[in-house]
């Protein structure tokens, strides 16, 4: 089933993101975790291709694991390190898995390279070539509430996504954030210029300190007062932050719910219990 119809629909839907692994090392591992998430019943799982495709190996794979299981994937594709006939390839293999939903995103530029050096500078450029070869698969894209690092202003980065939509983008799915009113802030600034497909905003739950590093280096969130005095109240006890954590992210998905946005996708880090206790948090509500 396509994402687009999945959240069409009038119901309220609870999706989770999971990694595949780089390597046979850990493998085992994340598939009892990713078996795990899907047994919750989530409305679909995104799974990711990692940086420079390092995942690529097992995203395919995984995907069609959780179509087996009966759970809808979202297959990410990054375009940075490749040309069209790996992008085909890779297309052909998706839809090979029953694979039809693909999330089209640009990737990070690798050291010492410049954009106008790739075959894909653009997730758009990406998108309009999945369009054109696999016109029948249903294309997510990504969006920052506060602004892609490499977004010379707000304004422009919305126009951006105008331009996604326009090449075959059918929904969006937010970087994470930590205040809802960033993201209705933004809402309304994709209502300005026009676009006019779903957005899914993209909460994460942060239960380590040690999580923050990286997601301020990724992301380029800010921290509202009430979050970091979460984190300076709970973050020396491991078991208080993931408790701090789930409720924090619990309340902001309850309030999202409650302004009438019917999609949320969480970033689960392949963590179960995480999830677990969301969508525990959730049940009535989503029921």
């Amino acid at each position: 089933m396509k994402i687009k119809n999945i959240i069409s629909s009038d119901k309220k839907t609870l999706s989770f993101e999971v990694f595949p692994p780089k390597n046979s090392v850990r493998y085992e591992a994340i598939r009892g975790a990713v078996d795990k998430i899907a047994d919750l019943d989530p409305s679909y799982m995104s799974v990711t291709y990692g940086a420079g495709g390092s995942t690529a190996a097992y995203t395919a794979e995984f995907a069609s694991i959780l179509k087996a299981k009966g759970v809808e994937p979202l297959a990410h594709l990054t375009c940075v390190h490749m040309n069209r006939e790996n992008i085909y390839a890779t297309i052909d293999d998706f839809l090979s898995r029953g694979v039809e939903n693909i999330l089209a995103l640009r990737g990070d530029i690798p050291d010492g390279m410049n954009v106008y050096e790739l075959e894909y500078k653009h997730a758009s450029e990406l998108m309009t070539d999945i369009r054109e070869y696999a016109p029948d698969i249903c294309i997510g894209g990504a969006c920052y509430p506060e602004i892609h690092p490499e977004s010379d202003s707000i304004e422009s980065d919305v126009r951006a996504l105008k331009i996604k939509e326009e090449c075959g983008c059918e929904f969006l799915t937010t970087q994470l954030f930590f205040d809802n009113d960033v993201f209705y802030n933004y809402m309304y600034r994709l209502l300005k210029v026009g676009v006019d497909i779903p957005v899914i905003p993209g909460i994460m739950p942060i239960t380590r300190v040690q999580q923050l590093k990286n997601v301020f280096r990724l992301s380029g969130s800010t921290y509202p007062l009430k979050f970091r005095k979460l984190v300076e109240a709970f973050g020396d006890s491991p078991e208080a932050m993931q408790q701090a954590g789930i409720a924090y992210a619990t309340e902001q998905i309850v309030d999202l719910y409650a302004n009438g946005i019917k999609a949320v996708h969480v970033y689960s880090m392949n963590m179960p219990e995480v999830a677990a206790a969301i969508k525990s948090n959730l049940s009535c509500i989503l029921d």
